[in-house]
């Protein structure tokens, strides 16, 4: 990732932004291999780290740092990898909560 940046921006901007994506990347085995029960705040901070990552990516193609072509691919991308986190942490969320009996 760091390639695509011009070297003004490419080791303040650029290293944030390939940690993000390791973070996130970490964060999301985490969860994988964790037991149901602890997985959630692993997938909130892939969630967390995620929006962060795609607001760098939107500063980064703001002040020129990033081409249009290469941060509507990356931005594309990360949206879709968005949704099926929010879809995980719903799932979760409903596996761990308590059955609802008795309801009126």
């Amino acid at each position: 990732m760091l390639k695509l940046f011009p070297k003004t921006t490419r080791y303040s901007l650029g290293i944030k932004i390939d940690v993000l994506f390791i973070e996130i990347f970490e964060s999301i085995s985490t969860a994988a291999f964790t037991a149901k029960t602890e997985k959630s705040p692993w997938i909130r901070r892939a969630i967390i780290k995620l929006d962060t990552l795609k607001g760098l990516l939107r500063l980064a193609w703001e002040i020129k740092s990033l081409d249009n072509k290469k941060y509507i691919t990356l931005s594309e991308q990360l949206s879709e990898i968005g949704r099926q986190l929010g879809g995980w942490h719903n799932q979760i969320i409903k596996q761990n909560s308590p059955a609802k009996t008795g309801e009126k």
